[in-house]
Parts: C-alpha cells; sequence; structure tokens
C-alpha cells in the first residue's frame, strides 16, 4: 500500500479516533506471518528529543492517523499513560506497530529521563536495533553517549535521525558534528537537508543526486538536484562513499574507488545495508516532524537496512531450576518461550502485558507456564504458575487490536494474566522455560510513605502488588527496626509517577522524612538495679536483680553472663532475666534504637519463693538494663556504606569535594579508561538519603554508584541524625 493510498483508508475508517475493527482479516493483518517480515526497533535519546512526535510523524506519513497528536493536548500515541500525560514526557515503554507493505515495524518509545532507565532497557531487550534520535537544537547529553557505549557493547545496529529542523535555532551542522564526536567515526549522513531562505523543504540524497521536496507536505516529490546543492554537498558525498566501501566485503572496491572508477549506487546501497545490519556502520537521517521531512526516506531505512529477528541472539534459556541449559531459535515451530518486558493495570482489563515472543508461538486460548526467578532481592519472590491465554492483542498507544496469534520476533500484549510480572519467562505448560533475565538497575532514591488513615492501609498494600508488578526498578521495603514503608525509586520523578500512579487507584498517603536505622551502645561500663516488687493479694509478683554492662567492640554483638553465687537468683529464672534485657534491648534505652555491642553480667538478685515468676524476672532485668542506660552513657551508632561511584574524569574533583562535605571517607580512586574514574568511599547512610538525585547534578546526569552496608560508627559529637 502507497503512502496516499494508506491515508485515503485511515480518512475513510473515521480517522484518529476511529473504533478499531475486530474482524479476524483485519486481526490477520496486523499479526506478522514470519519473523523476516519484521524489525523491531527502540527509539532513544534523552527527554525532548522528539521522539514521541517522530513516531506521530512517522504514523501520519503511513497513514495511520491523520492528525498528528500533541504532547501539551496529551493526545499522541505513544505517550497514552495519565502519567506521561501528567509529566509530559514519556515515562513507560510504549510499543507502536507500523505496516510498510509486508513488513510488520514495531516501533518500541523509550523513555528518556535518566530516571526511567529500567523501561528503556526493556526496550532494548524487546528490540533488535536501536534508533538515536538527537535534538538539532539541543544536541547530546551525556546519558545518550553512555547508551550508545552500551548498544555498541551488545553490538546492536544503530542509527540516528536528527529531529526539529524545524526550529529557529535547529543547528544541522553542528548536532552531526557532535554525533560523530560523541558516536564515533561510522556516524555518516546518507541525505543533506537543502531548502531556501533558511527553511528546510527538502533532502538530497548522497548516493541518488536526487531532492526530495517536502515542500508540499507529507506528500513529497523528488527531483534533480541542483548544480549548486550537489556541488556543495560533494565533499560528504564522497566521505560517505568511501565510509561504505571501507566496511564493504568486497577488498577490490576501494582500489577501484580510488583509481576513478563510477562504483554503481545499487551495489553501494546493498554494502551500506549490510554494514548496518551488522553493527558497523550508523547512518543519520535529518528530519522534522512538524514538517514531515525525511519521514518517507526514514520509513524506507527502517525495513532495508535494519534486521530482522532472525539475525539477532536469543536470550539463554534453561529449565526451571537454571541446571540445563537450552538452545534456542527465532523459530515459529521451535519451543514457547516469551518475556513479558512491561507490565501495566488496566481499570476494565486487569494487568495487560507487553510480551516479546523470541521462539515459538503464541497463541490465543492456550495453557502457558508463567515464572519469575532471580528478583527476589527486589521484593519479587520466585513464582512458577500455569495460566491460560485468552486473548492477544497488537497495542497500538492504548488501543488493543486482537490478533489470533503471535509468532517467534514479534510483540504482543496479553491481559489477565494474574500472576505475570516485568521479566517474567512465559512459556509451554508442558516444557516450562526460563530466559536470562536483563540487567536491572539499582534503585537508589528513598521514599517514606504512610497512608492517611487506617482505612487506606490495606488499598496501599494492594495498590503498591500491582506496581511493583511491573516495576522491577522499585523495591518495596518494609524496614523492621524504623517501622517505616520505604519505597527504593530511581529519582524524584520516577517517585512522582509512583506516587500519582497509588493516588490513581484511590490510595490516599504522604510522604514522610526517611528515618535512618539507628542502634544504641554504652560507651562506658555501668551498672543496673531492677527491682520489680508488686502485691495486689493473692500471689504477687517479686524479681530483684543486679546486672553490670560494658561495651564490646563493633560487631562484637551481645553477651550475658551469670555471676550470681549461693543461688540467690533459681537456675530457671536466669534465663528470663536474659530475655528482659534481649528484650529491652530491642526497644532501645534512650532514642528508641536497638542496643548493641554489649556485654551484660548478672551479678546478684533476689527471689521469692512464692511470688517470683518467669514474667517477674523478665520485667526486672529490662528495668534492671534502663536504670544501667540511665547511670551510664550512651552512644548512638549510625550506618555506614561503602559507596563506589563512577564519574567521568571531569567530574571528579567536585565529587570528591562534595564526599567530604557528606562526612565521606575517602578509600581510593581508580582509573576505568574511557575517560571514566571509580571512586571508592564510606559513607555514613544519612548523607545518602538524596545521593541518587544529587550525584545527578554533579555531573550532568553521568555519574553511577553503587553501596552496600559496611557498618556502624558512633554519631559525632553534637551531630543529631534523623
Amino acid at each position: 500500500m502507497s503512502v496516499k493510498s494508506a491515508k485515503d483508508a485511515a480518512r475513510a475508517a473515521g480517522g484518529r479516533n476511529a473504533a478499531e475493527p475486530r474482524r479476524t482479516d483485519s486481526a490477520a493483518r496486523i499479526a506478522a506471518l514470519e519473523p523476516a517480515s519484521i524489525r523491531n526497533i527502540a527509539l532513544i535519546g534523552h527527554s525532548g528529543a522528539g521522539k514521541t512526535l517522530l513516531i506521530e510523524a512517522l504514523l501520519a506519513a503511513n497513514g495511520m492517523i491523520t492528525r498528528k497528536g500533541s504532547i501539551a493536548e496529551g493526545t499522541t500515541v505513544g505517550d497514552s499513560d495519565p502519567a506521561a500525560v501528567h509529566q509530559q514526557r514519556s515515562v513507560t515503554l510504549s510499543l507502536v506497530p507500523l505496516m510498510l507493505d509486508d513488513t510488520k515495524v514495531n516501533l518500541l518509545d523509550t523513555p528518556g529521563y535518566p530516571d526511567f532507565i529500567g523501561e528503556m532497557r526493556a526496550g532494548l531487550r524487546a528490540a533488535d536495533a536501536a534508533l538515536f534520535v538527537v535534538s538539532a537544537v539541543d544536541g547530546i547529553d551525556a546519558t545518550t553517549t553512555a547508551l550508545w557505549a552500551e548498544c555498541a557493547h551488545r553490538r546492536l545496529p544503530r542509527a540516528v535521525v536528527i529531529t526539529r529542523l524545524d526550529h529557529p535555532r535547529a543547528d544541522y551542522d553542528g548536532a552531526l558534528a557532535e554525533c560523530r564526536k560523541a558516536f564515533g567515526d561510522g556516524v555518516l549522513p546518507l541525505y543533506v537537508p537543502v531548502g531556501s531562505g533558511g527553511e528546510r523543504t527538502g533532502l538530497l540524497g548522497l548516493l541518488s543526486g536526487t531532492v526530495t521536496d517536502y515542500s508540499a507536505g507529507e506528500s513529497p516529490a523528488t527531483r534533480d538536484a541542483p548544480a549548486d546543492d550537489a556541488a556543495e554537498a560533494a565533499d560528504a558525498r564522497g566521505e560517505l562513499i568511501e565510509g561504505i566501501i571501507a566496511e564493504s566485503e568486497d577488498e577490490t572496491l576501494m582500489d577501484r574507488y580510488l583509481s576513478g572508477e563510477d562504483i554503481d549506487t545499487g551495489v553501494l546501497i546493498q554494502d551500506l545495508e549490510t554494514a548496518v545490519a551488522r553493527g558497523s556502520f550508523h547512518p543519520v537521517i535529518p528530519t522534522s516532524a512538524v514538517t514531515g521531512l525525511g519521514t518517507s526516506e526514514l520509513l524506507d531505512m527502517l525495513v532495508r537496512a535494519f534486521p530482522p529477528p532472525t539475525e539477532a541472539d536469543v536470550p539463554e534459556a534453561t529449565d526451571l531450576e537454571g541446571l540445563h541449559g537450552r538452545s534456542l531459535g527465532c523459530d515459529p515451530s521451535g519451543p514457547l518461550a516469551a518475556e513479558v518486558v512491561r507490565t501495566s493495570n488496566d481499570p476494565f482489563l486487569g494487568r495487560i502485558c507487553l510480551v516479546r515472543v523470541f521462539s515459538g508461538t503464541l497463541r490465543e486460548d492456550s495453557p502457558v507456564h508463567v515464572g519469575g526467578h532471580g528478583l527476589a532481592d527486589r521484593g519479587h519472590q520466585d513464582h512458577d504458575t500455569d495460566e491460560r491465554v485468552t486473548h492477544l492483542y497488537s497495542p497500538l498507544g492504548a488501543t488493543l487490536r486482537p490478533v489470533p496469534y503471535c509468532v517467534a520476533g514479534d510483540l504482543c500484549a496479553l491481559a489477565k494474566l494474574g500472576s505475570a510480572e516485568t521479566g517474567d519467562t512465559i512459556s509451554s505448560r508442558d516444557d516450562p522455560l526460563m530466559l536470562a533475565t536483563w540487567e536491572m538497575p539499582e534503585p537508589l532514591l528513598p521514599v517514606a510513605v504512610e497512608a492517611d488513615s487506617r482505612s487506606d492501609e490495606d488499598a496501599l498494600a494492594r495498590s503498591l502488588g500491582k506496581i511493583a508488578a511491573g516495576d522491577p526498578t522499585m523495591r518495596v521495603e518494609r524496614n523492621q527496626e524504623t517501622h517505616q514503608l520505604v519505597l527504593w525509586c530511581m529519582g524524584e520523578a520516577h517517585a512522582d509517577v509512583v506516587m500519582d500512579r497509588l493516588r490513581e487507584q484511590g490510595v490516599k498517603l504522604h510522604a514522610v522524612d526517611v528515618v535512618t536505622p539507628l542502634r544504641e551502645t554504652f560507651a562506658g561500663p555501668a551498672t543496673g538495679h531492677g527491682r520489680h516488687v508488686k502485691q495486689s493479694g493473692g500471689h504477687g509478683q517479686y524479681a530483684v536483680c543486679d546486672i553490670e554492662v560494658e561495651p564490646l567492640d563493633r560487631g562484637g554483638g551481645f553477651e550475658f553472663v551469670d555471676k550470681t553465687v549461693g543461688g540467690v537468683i533459681p537456675g530457671t529464672f536466669i534465663p528470663s532475666v536474659e530475655k528482659g534485657v534481649r528484650s529491652q534491648m530491642e526497644k532501645g534505652v534512650s532514642a528508641g534504637f536497638p542496643v548493641v555491642d554489649v556485654r551484660v553480667r548478672l551479678v546478684g538478685g533476689k527471689a521469692h519463693s512464692v511470688d517470683s515468676s518467669d514474667a517477674a524476672f523478665q520485667a526486672a532485668g529490662a528495668l534492671a538494663l534502663r536504670e544501667a542506660a540511665a547511670a551510664g552513657r550512651i552512644q548512638l551508632l549510625e550506618p555506614v556504606s561503602a559507596v563506589s561511584i563512577t564519574v567521568a574524569d571531569e567530574h571528579v574533583g567536585p565529587v570528591m569535594s562534595d564526599l567530604s562535605g557528606r562526612r565521606g571517607r575517602l578509600t581510593g580512586t581508580t582509573s576505568s579508561g574511557g575517560g571514566l574514574t571509580d571512586i571508592s568511599a564510606e559513607v555514613p547512610d544519612q548523607e545518602l538519603l538524596r545521593y541518587a538525585v544529587e550525584l545527578r547534578a554533579l555531573t550532568a546526569g553521568t555519574g553511577r554508584f553503587s553501596r552496600s552496608y559496611l557498618r556502624h560508627d558512633p554519631v559525632p559529637s553534637g551531630f543529631s541524625p534523623t
């Protein structure tokens, strides 16, 4: 179908908001028949680069919508999530399939804000190629450069789109130079923008020598390039040809070119497509989502240059015990192996899972095994259940279009899988498999929340379970020491999205200050006398004990020593005293934090033949420890973490200075290559509460860190931790 006939069909169907037909023939049309006719492409770029609007332009150019949506109005296809509409930026992974003749192109719109890097990595997991979107106005940020290196490490085929050429401040040449500096010499343009009066109305093909004129809108016309434009682009054309020939497998091609032979354009295009699919050459296409500039050329490149799923590796698979590896290929007739890359909750359909099928064919009304292992540290316990797939859908933003099947290499949506979570493997019930999970970033920003009332606590727990099932980058912690409910998030924007989603589900809650779990210990020896005597008729309560307390070295734990003589306390009540001391240690003796690293000696006491009891001596032991604390000096201990920070070399100075201001102790620095430095330090946890946000500000979004508990150290005199 041509672009024009596709547009006419969309208008006849009722435009952008028309109801999707549910006929079998329509369903079959949007379900790929074989992996060779599929392209899975993730759009990568910083927030505001123009990824979502570029998809709108491609949809309009392909005739799938008759009017482009607006981010400000919340009407784009990709950003249908209420949180994305509220924040006016992508916050989740979104799938937008395009049908280009007989090829299905699955565009995966990923968020560009660093807080949602988990969604971006899920998109890369589902994709076989990456399209990097760079704004001609804002250029490249450090996060985009880091993501390019990550894709290069995976040898993922990549191309570059320079967007927003319609903007008055657009600098195409500057953006191209920035791309080549950041991404390497393998980045070369296939087209250059041309026009008059400062307005770019067409693209000159460096290989074809023709101009595609977009001055009439999204139905471009092709004409020969004016002599002036062709002469101006001669150097770029020569550099492109040399770049393609350098990647060619024909070793004679360069000699023929240098000797003056005019290399056939068809040969160059074939070598270009091979190099792009191999991941060694990265074409650049200029575009404008507003005018439609470059959309036709981009659609052509997506189909011809990017590889089908059959040329990509399938993740490693094992049995449920993880013992026996299975070699899988992208074969529709092979064993079923699919993965949930995103989970959302619909008020009517329940849990909706976006699934990438790597092997086999997923069919409606079929039994499957749903399993998830390896994320227990994130609060996702290992689980294995058998369920039935009732319906399959091909999502287009918020619209779900029924399809009868989903072959290997394709993506689809499943509804009403009650146990499925992001990262889970879906396989055959008779041959269950587990796919190796992709790398999940560690959430490092704690946010403590409380329900507004007791009636909201159950709703909060239920809603958190739903959100956590679809967001492995959020970790839910119920701290046993501070009794706080803490949500570990990737950053402030991520935390805002989580809070908004909880409130959308009717939960009334608020954020509170995070309490650092301190410890208490004795700073020196102390003695305590515990006398618990009560008489109120009948059997009374009588217990007296005397203890001596002394501190132990850090990490010494707790020791209880019986030093009584003469049977002043019967042997049956000695454990009762210890139990009372331990109980009081858990409650704290000064600020309400647990007591650690002490030795308690029981040196004396009294008992009554009738009134003494286990409960009485427990009470006396607790009272004796409190009195020892009142007579002695209590030292607060704060948790200290070992922190490993990776930053660009130019940010080492500010980061180390900041660590000093956080009472951090530097333990080492090493160069990790590539202009990066690893910094090791020991930092009190109190100083790390907002470090995920503040490190990003210090390093222009490029710094990353990890932390692990090290020990508890004394709180400095005059410092009052939260």
